[in-house]
């Protein structure tokens, strides 16, 4: 269930709320999405501040992206399709394909700087999720 400053955000804006079955279809149709990836917001409190600041990017934009929620059941799977590593997580898409992501909150000017570089790229390959691999010769010398 989303925290309370994430349904309100839903409910102001009429943001879709996504998951795994849902979501292929959503960003098809849009030309550029934004994904809001929350984490728990008891976990990770941030994400009740992007709730807040999620839309007011979307006006700075002039409407030009398209937001929607990952419902949390669906948030770690699809978290390894695009492979960031901290929560809350912003996910640019055009047309379906990677773009970037921002993770973390930041500062006002800092996303508008990233998302502006993000919307200017071409799409490129989602980094997919990694794991570290310690290897035997990381390991001390015995």
């Amino acid at each position: 269930m989303p925290s309370p400053s994430i349904r309100v955000m839903l409910e102001k804006h009429a943001y879709p709320v996504l998951d795994e079955d849902s979501i292929d279809e959503f960003l098809h149709s849009r030309d550029e999405a934004v994904l809001f990836f929350s984490g728990n917001p008891h976990q990770f409190p941030n994400s009740n501040d992007l709730a807040d600041i999620l839309p007011e990017l979307i006006k700075a934009f002039g409407g030009r992206l398209q937001a929607a929620l990952i419902i949390q059941e669906s948030q770690h799977r699809l978290q390894r399709r695009y492979g960031f590593a901290a929560w809350p997580a912003l996910v640019f898409l055009r047309r379906g394909a990677y773009l970037g992501a921002i993770t973390q909150l930041q500062n006002w000017e800092d996303y508008l700087r990233e998302i502006r570089r993000i919307l200017d790229s071409e799409p490129v390959k989602a980094p997919g999720f990694k794991i570290p691999v310690v290897g035997e010769s990381a390991r001390g010398c015995g």
